[in-house]
């Protein structure tokens, strides 16, 4: 397995493409990096090495990493602020409000328990944008790194406080109401997977007032009982134990907490796609503004925002852009199709705990004012009704032509609105195809929405059996 790098850092199997020389390497040339960056002159004598804010989920290998990490960093002329066990969200405000040069999240997110990543943020407590990876990728291969003598090493310090901090500045959301919200006497269970969620989500839920938490797979073990990607698949044995315990919902997050799913009480998926339409819809409420999501994302956002008189925008995928994107619009809130909900009210990064505060406040206000069916499945109906499908192809390599093909399949489908941006969007009036190779593997991925979820099935295959039948002609 080749080591992955993207915008979000670098992720590998341990012991094999993630190797204790490559996390080495890597972590010297982020800490080079920000040697360019900080403003050192800023600074009082004392503090003038930069400062790092890292944090890790609960995989059995990452406190080694980070143990890895906090000792090259220092070796590297850093001072570090080791929090634990973090959320990534949790470190990205952590990273701000340290006044931090960055920040390393060591987490493979929803990947498999045998992978580990680092996770690398800008000053802005942000994933590094295209230039700046590139940046960091030019001194990783010409091995410009800036160790420090003897008299210039830094120091590592463990700092345990942010996740309450993370659950205050939630708390403190203008739109949040814990009174209303602790008059519904909730039941809820809530899923962390063993992650870094396991702790702070079920306190977060306490503290916004939910009556009863139960919990599953929150110990935080880091040995993950199933497939870690909260995708309907993957979640039988909680909609299991949903029911036993006659639970109004599920709230699953994935290991590092900045995807957001919910089950409802008969145990039907409320949709990953859903979790960014009903935080936005409420959130529009209250603060009016453009919304912003991937190409790959559900249309059900942008019918959110025309209800709204808002405007709406979609972006390359990957949260990076996303990102860059709200900025560029003003957005009050954005995210991605696979739960993850930003809001820059509170800090631009994918944010299950956020979403879960405006999830909870979005429902409390519905069953406030309605009479009858009062679950989460009836709140579910509120909203317009898409359907996704999400196909791959596999590739033994990825051909250089995937621009000719793309043309070929537009041209052949000309009552579409063609989208090139990020592989090839076509939109139908009732419908839409996004194909796009993947950044890290030779792999084609291809999703599609439509009413039904037999048509999105059909337009899928349609659509995989049209781009085979041409790549075996290359």
């Amino acid at each position: 397995m080749s080591l992955m790098i993207s915008v979000s850092g670098i992720r590998g199997v341990v012991g094999e493409s993630l190797s204790p020389a490559v996390l080495t390497s890597f972590t010297q040339a982020f800490a080079a990096w920000v040697h360019t960056k900080s403003n050192v002159e800023e600074r009082t004598e004392k503090n003038a090495l930069p400062k790092i804010v890292i944090g890790r989920d609960t995989r059995p290998t990452g406190e080694a990493v980070s143990d890895l990490v906090a000792g090259t960093l220092a070796l590297s002329g850093c001072r570090v602020v080791d929090l634990g066990i973090a959320t990534t969200p949790t470190v990205e405000i952590a990273t701000t409000e340290e006044h931090a040069d960055g920040g390393i999240i060591i987490t493979a997110s929803h990947n498999p328990v045998e992978w580990n990543a680092l996770k690398l943020l800008n000053r802005n407590g942000e994933f590094l944008n295209e230039t700046e990876l590139q940046e960091l990728l030019n001194i990783f291969r010409t091995e410009q790194f800036t160790p420090a003598d003897w008299a210039h090493v830094g120091s590592s310090e463990k700092n345990s406080l942010y996740d309450t901090l993370h659950i205050d500045r939630i708390l403190a959301l203008s739109s949040i109401d814990i009174d209303s919200i602790a008059e519904q006497r909730f039941r809820v269970l809530v899923d962390a997977v063993e992650g870094a969620g396991s702790s702070v989500v079920p306190e977060l839920c306490r503290r916004l007032g939910v009556s009863q938490v139960e919990t599953i797979f929150c110990n935080g073990s880091g040995i993950f009982p199933r497939n870690p990607e909260p995708l309907p698949e993957n979640l039988t044995s909680t909609v299991e134990i949903l029911k036993d315990k006659a639970c109004d919902f599920a709230i699953v997050v994935d290991p590092d907490a900045d995807r957001l799913a919910l089950i409802c009480e008969d145990g039907s998926m409320f949709g990953e796609e859903y979790s960014l339409v009903v935080c936005a819809d409420f959130y529009l409420r209250h603060k009016k503004g453009a919304v912003v999501n991937n190409l790959s994302s559900s249309r059900a956002l942008r019918d959110i925002a025309e209800k709204h008189g808002q405007s709406f925008f979609s972006a390359n995928v990957g949260e990076a852009n996303v990102v860059d994107l709200m900025k560029e619009k003003n957005a009050v809130i954005g995210g991605e199709g696979n739960g993850g909900i930003i809001l820059p009210e509170l800090h631009y990064g994918r944010d299950a705990l956020a979403g879960i505060a405006l999830m909870l406040q979005a429902f409390t206000d519905w069953r406030e004012k309605s009479s009858q069916n009062r679950t989460l499945s009836g709140f579910r109906k509120c909203f317009p009704d898409y359907f996704m499908a999400k196909h791959k192809i596999r590739l033994a390599e990825r051909p250089e032509n995937f621009d000719s093909i793309f043309t070929e399949i537009s041209r052949a489908h000309p009552e579409a609105e063609v989208n090139r941006e990020d592989g090839l969007k076509l939109d139908f009036p009732e419908e839409w195809v996004h194909i796009r190779p993947s950044n890290t593997e030779p792999v084609l991925r291809i999703y599609t929405e439509a009413k039904n979820r037999k048509r999105a099935e059909m337009l899928a295959d349609t659509f995989s059996q049209e781009i085979s039948s041409r790549i075996e002609t290359l």
